[in-house]
């Protein structure tokens, strides 16, 4: 069976490598959709926030599948911008959701381990622990999440977290410009949790849509957990970060996150189980350095 996929918010960093692979997805036809052009990007406009425009792209695209790459992620600011982050976190995947259980498609949502926060664990999250989110962005996102389930369509959230790439804003691209501008360096090492590279996120969407696919087109109502395998602190991230870069006159100094005051609480451990997905799909989870390594590798040429 041909797959018509359609990508929402595409020119971001996931959207970007969801672009990367789809070159090596034989038989399945992407449309990549955003609120705004990127010279050299073929991208269909499209505002996830109108239903009636959802509702004509899937019926004239015919779109078995969406995936949405679309969030509003400022997590600070989402304090003070309440409705519109509700509108993009959880408005908006209730669209999606409706849209693909009318013509009974898929939904890939992508979620967060801030859906997490509050719990004060100190194992691996698994995807059935109830979520008690610590600020209006995950809580938001845990909106969109139950506003899927409960809409009745095929769906596969997938819950990530600390999200880089070689595109868009993230904390590598950033850690190396200052490690290779900066003498010092003060980043906090009391939050833990697992990075993840997107273009590995983006080969396991692949995978759930594939394992949809051979199940003949559902039934699908599941939540996985995707990060890159093992655990670190924002501090040993940024060493790794420094390290593989080979910018060494930079001293980067661990500390507490009550040093740099935020008005949301970051989850203090936010390390993800990802046993359902590999047994299941049989998805590969790569080390976070390896990814680490292959990422920077790219940035640098």
């Amino acid at each position: 069976m041909e797959m018509n996929i359609l990508v929402t918010g595409a020119n971001g960093q996931l959207g970007m490598e969801m672009r990367e692979i789809s070159r090596d997805c034989e038989g399945w036809n992407f449309t990549f959709s955003d609120v705004t052009c990127v010279e050299g990007l073929e991208t269909m406009m499209l505002d996830i926030t109108d239903p009636e425009a959802v509702e004509k792209a899937v019926a004239e695209l015919n779109i078995n599948c969406i995936v949405n790459c679309a969030a509003y992620t400022n997590v600070d600011k989402a304090e003070t911008d309440r409705d519109l982050c509700r509108l993009l976190n959880a408005g908006a995947p209730a669209i999606l959701a409706d849209a693909m259980k009318r013509v009974s498609g898929l939904l890939v949502q992508i979620s967060t381990d801030y859906v997490f926060g509050a719990e004060g664990c100190n194992e691996p999250l698994a995807e059935e622990q109830k979520g008690i989110p610590t600020g209006v962005y995950g809580s938001t996102k845990l909106e969109g999440e139950k506003a899927i389930e409960a809409s009745g369509c095929d769906y596969a959230i997938i819950r990530t977290a600390w999200l880089y790439s070689e595109y868009g804003k993230n904390f590598v691209k950033t850690m190396l410009q200052l490690t290779a501008t900066k003498p010092m360096l003060k980043v906090v090492f009391d939050q833990v949790g697992t990075p993840t590279y997107a273009l590995d996120l983006a080969k396991a969407i692949a995978k759930v849509i594939q394992a949809w696919q051979e199940s003949g087109c559902g039934p699908m109502r599941e939540t996985y957990h995707y990060s890159n395998e093992g655990v670190t602190s924002w501090y040993d991230f940024t060493k790794a970060i420094a390290e593989i870069s080979g910018h060494r006159d930079c001293e980067i100094l661990p500390c507490h996150s009550s040093e740099y005051p935020s008005p949301v609480k970051r989850p203090p451990y936010s390390v993800l189980d990802k046993s359902k997905i590999k047994d299941r799909l049989n998805a590969e989870v790569p080390y976070w350095r390896d990814s680490l390594i292959a990422c920077i590798s790219n940035i640098l040429k």
